[in-house]
């Protein structure tokens, strides 16, 4: 078994550069403790220090706590440092790189982002700071109206309050998307190299710019003509909550611009909060975030609630059901994703344009169907919003996690703002025709099919399961799940002209149905998505056959997996 005895030159080190001295305390308690035999100690500093947080095309996410394992100071610092060596490497001759960088309101998400602003430019890259913690749609929106070479955002999104991380952009021939491989590769190289041969202490730190009000603002105006002129035509009485996160200040000066009245604020949940103290996970699709809404809209018997996660880049939409102990229901990612996307087709057909709709792999076939009623082109893309915001002429594009991208000509990120905006928009035409989401729903099933998904996730505790697991699924492949044919299997291992390779089986069954394997990205976890529709018979048959199916696809999935 490895000792901590391997490492203790390694912590020294650490020790001796890191800025952080909450980290430093830490560390020498850590070393202390396990110097003293204490096994849990070792361990602890084993894990920290066997490996690096890796740089990948999400950029970093972790705990923040000492070591390399971990988000903080010095693992900043040196990612800084990487990127802005890969920068420069790659920056046309006699032009100067520049980066644009913004952070929310978690633990050190500032300190982070100005010691990446200073150690950016001790390296010779122009570097510019948001003026105070934002949402990231308004960074992303930042690269492209500073036609900046990159960006960062210090953030975990909706990740548990011990977490946060680091969110690359480039610009550029990228257009201010996330970064995908091989950026993130050649970054990581450089990452590498510094954490390797240079000490964060040593590093040059320079001055860097505030970017100016001016660029939130025109955010703000640019997001604000999402809602067209829906505003005005009926007042949504709607409920909102920023999770304790970075999103009320923008989203209301956005719909106040929009001409959207003030919705019933979720007072709790209002304020940034690094300790996320109402919520266990601060992610709108977990069970029991959106508790207190839930309470503030039956108290006031709002029409709608909806959530922004804390950096504003997802947003959850929850509506009247009487048939639920909470009164209300969250919609879906698919169905909110199936809606959005509907309006932008009707949009594009009363203007005579074109453009495509796009969704990653595991979200439902709903869009696809919206794409072929109005003669729009669609686009499956890999899982991530880095894949979705690429596609060429997008004019809509989601994800069934919760994001969304209605406005790609300002944007090309998941932005919780626009879309509550254009989910505002949707609401008050319906109002002002005495309709309501719920009805709108009904009608989409009835113009394109019942569509219905289930999520099923096997967790293991010996990670060589999920390859084994895999690799039986395409060495085995079922002739038939929940008693309906397999009509075609797509392996994307090797990817093929529409995707590059990903550990995913996708099963198109005979009835029209689909279910989808793959690896989760973040967690120990074997993930299947199962989809059905119905177009036959009126709603209620259509909603009933769609159930049964899906149960019974739920059902044959399990028993398959062992479940």
């Amino acid at each position: 078994m490895t000792t901590v005895n391997e490492y203790h030159s390694e912590v020294l080190a650490w020790i001796e550069q890191d800025p952080d001295l909450e980290t430093v305390a830490e560390l020498k308690a850590l070393l202390k403790a396990s110097e003293a035999g204490d096994e849990q100690a070792q361990a602890e500093i084993s894990d920290r220090f066997s490996t690096r947080l890796s740089f990948g095309t999400a950029g970093l996410r972790g705990a923040i706590a000492a070591g390399p394992n971990r988000m903080n100071r010095v693992v900043v610092i040196q990612a800084a440092a990487g990127l802005a060596r890969y920068l420069l490497a790659n920056a046309h001759e006699g032009m100067t790189p520049s980066v644009v960088i913004g952070f929310d309101g978690r633990k050190n998400s500032e300190v982070f982002a100005r010691d990446t602003a200073e150690i950016m430019s001790g390296f010779g890259v122009e570097a510019m700071l948001m003026p105070r913690m934002l949402p990231t749609p308004v960074l992303a929106f930042s690269v492209r109206e500073l036609n900046a070479s990159a960006g960062v955002m210090v953030t975990a999104s909706h990740n548990p309050a011990a977490d946060n991380g680091y969110k690359v952009y480039l610009g550029g021939d990228d257009n201010g998307s996330q970064i995908v491989s091989p950026a993130d590769v050649h970054i990581a190289e450089q990452i590498d190299m510094v954490a390797a041969q240079m000490n964060v202490g040593e590093l040059a730190r320079g001055p860097f710019s505030t970017i100016p009000e001016s660029v939130i603002d025109n955010y703000i105006s640019q997001t604000a003509l999402v809602a067209g002129t829906y505003a005005s035509s009926a007042q949504p009485h709607f409920v909102y909550t920023a999770m304790h996160g970075v999103g009320y200040e923008t989203f209301a000066a956005v719909i106040s611009r929009a001409g959207f009245g003030t919705p019933e604020v979720v007072a709790e949940q209002n304020v940034p909060d690094a300790t996320f103290p109402t919520v266990e996970f601060p992610n709108p699709e977990e069970p029991g975030a959106l508790d207190l809404a839930y309470v503030l809209a039956r108290k006031t018997n709002a029409e709608l609630i909806v959530a922004n996660d804390p950096d504003a880049d997802r947003l959850a939409v929850a509506i009247p059901d009487e048939s639920t102990a909470e009164g209300y229901r969250r919609l879906t990612g698919n169905e909110l994703g199936a809606l959005l996307g509907w309006r932008t087709a009707r949009e594009l057909g009363l203007t005579n344009k074109t453009g495509t709709l796009a969704c990653s792999i595991v979200s439902s076939p709903a869009l696809s169907a919206v794409a072929e009623h109005y003669g729009l082109d669609f686009r499956w893309t890999l899982t991530g919003f880095k894949w979705v915001s690429r596609v060429e002429n997008l004019a809509f594009g989601y994800e069934e996690a919760l994001g969304y991208l209605v406005n790609p000509g300002t944007i090309r990120d998941k932005d919780g703002i626009s879309a509550a905006v254009a989910l505002l928009s949707i609401v008050s035409e319906l109002k002002s025709q005495g309709s309501t989401l719920s009805d709108h729903l009904d009608e989409f099933s009835m113009t394109f099919g019942h569509f219905a998904s289930e999520q099923i996730s096997l967790r293991v505790s010996d990670l060589s399961e999920i390859p084994r697991l895999m690799t039986s699924l395409r060495s085995s492949q079922p002739a038939g799940i929940g008693g309906i044919a397999v009509a075609t299997v797509d392996d994307l291992l090797a990817g093929n002209s529409d995707f590059p390779p990903s550990d995913v089986l996708r099963f198109w069954l005979e009835d029209g149905s689909r279910f989808m394997v793959r690896p989760s990205g973040t967690e120990p976890k074997l993930k299947v998505y199962i989809d059905v529709v119905s177009r036959e018979g009126e709603l209620a048959q259509r909603r009933n056959d769609a159930a049964e199916r899906l149960s019974a696809l739920a059902f044959g999935m399990k028993e398959l997996l062992g479940l």
